[in-house]
């Protein structure tokens, strides 16, 4: 998983200072975790997220923004609790989901949410 700053997550995924409509600039469906070091539920899901990683390597993109080092990002997408999801599929509005997610619920949301098989 790569930890993204506000700058690589201008340039990988979406400039929301420039861009009013979304555009995602990735390559492939991805996944941002908005998390904390300091948040146990965060430490929670990061060996999930890594299992995902995994099992979808090569179909989807996960990336991490810490949203100490980032306010302004979190700020941008409305974050107010964390661990917070954003799911992009390749087209089309992303989707946000908050809290510590059971995995089963994770591989629905890539399935249904990012259209990855």
């Amino acid at each position: 998983m790569k930890t993204l700053s506000t700058t690589d997550f201008q340039t990988q995924v979406f400039d929301f200072t420039k861009d009013q409509e979304w555009n995602y600039k990735g390559d492939l469906p991805a996944i941002v975790d908005f998390y904390a070091d300091w948040c146990g539920p965060c430490k929670a899901l990061s060996p999930i997220l890594a299992d995902l990683e995994k099992e979808f390597e090569g179909k989807i993109h996960i990336f991490k923004v810490d949203t100490e080092a980032s306010p302004d990002l979190a700020a941008a997408f409305g974050i107010r609790s964390i661990p917070s999801l954003l799911f992009i599929p390749q087209s089309g509005q992303p989707a946000m989901a908050a809290g510590l997610l059971p995995k089963e619920d994770l591989r629905e949301a890539i399935h249904n949410v990012l259209g990855v098989k």
